[in-house]
């Protein structure tokens, strides 16, 4: 409901300003050609047009991004809203069994499994929540450098990711490339590609397949690219996934839960690290491909 009033504010607003334009011109118009001697009303005319047209169009353009905003905050609070909550009911829906009813040992061992994965899926977004407020904090979080070996940073991702998501190594297969080492801060980095390599099998259909190898570049630098084989991505969609909040509209997007950060921390990561990052895709149900780029030290 809130989304739609919003849309219909869109609607009402460029729909008022293309009215106001519309008068303005029509009058304008008559009164040129009642008027078209006097070229110094004439010119002082046009200024205030010209300003009259532009200041709708500003006050249309921002008031659009505003509500747009206003969106990407809303469905940034219900995924943090679902990320924390979800856990937290599994744990205590499965502590107050243990407490009410005699469970034999082998479900004993299987709630606490349970119970500590839906633990470290809390505790994963809550530290995706801060780790962006660090990285957007404008006193800018000191980076704690130290040279990183960066194939055994790719394959410790890789390995929690196999066990995070319960799938084979040959739905996640890893194809390392010489060793590089890199200058960085260990938890971002580890963070960032952690991001790329849980995004990829998420937004993977029913039968994950997804690749991560590292390659050279030029000498300088080194590539992590992680190719998934799933639902693609748009064109057009390509920067925008970059930004904080933004998530692919569509039906995928409600499937897929998440909070919108992950993209935001990597590209930010790899901008504080001296590097950058980009996403690749032929278009919709191809498949992506996932570059993070970093400088190599000596």
């Amino acid at each position: 409901m809130v989304v739609a009033g919003r849309r219909r504010s869109i609607a009402f607003s460029i729909a008022l300003g293309v009215g106001l334009i519309s008068v303005i011109l029509l009058l304008y118009i008559g009164w040129v050609l009642l008027n078209w001697k006097n070229g110094i009303l004439l010119f002082l005319g046009i200024l205030l047009v010209a300003t009259i047209i532009s200041g709708v169009v500003l006050n249309t353009t921002f008031l659009v991004r505003e509500v747009r905003r206003n969106e990407q905050h809303d469905a940034f609070i219900n995924a943090v809203t679902h990320e924390l909550k979800t856990p937290v009911a599994s744990i205590r829906l499965y502590l107050e069994t243990l407490q009410t009813r005699p469970v034999d040992e082998a479900r004993r061992q299987d709630f606490y499994r349970i119970m500590l994965a839906d633990s470290e899926r809390l505790l994963a977004s809550i530290e995706q929540v801060l780790r962006t407020g660090r990285i957007g904090s404008t006193t800018h979080h000191r980076l704690n450098l130290s040279r990183i070996d960066l194939n055994g940073v790719v394959e410790e991702c890789v390995s929690r990711a196999l066990t995070l998501h319960h799938i084979s190594g040959e739905s996640l297969e890893y194809r390392p490339g010489p060793p590089a080492t890199i200058l960085g801060d260990p938890d971002e980095v580890r963070a960032a590609i952690s991001n790329l390599i849980d995004n990829a099998v998420k937004y993977s259909d029913s039968s994950v397949k997804v690749t991560v190898e590292t390659s050279p570049l030029d000498g300088k630098y080194v590539l992590v690219r992680v190719k998934d084989s799933g639902a693609g991505i748009p064109k057009i969609e390509l920067k925008q996934i970059f930004k904080r909040f933004y998530r692919v509209p569509g039906p995928l997007a409600m499937r897929v839960k998440g909070t919108g950060l992950g993209l935001y921390i990597v590209r930010s990561v790899a901008k504080r690290h001296g590097g950058r990052a980009w996403a690749e895709s032929e278009g919709p149900g191809r498949g992506s491909t996932f570059v993070l780029q970093l400088p190599i030290v000596k």
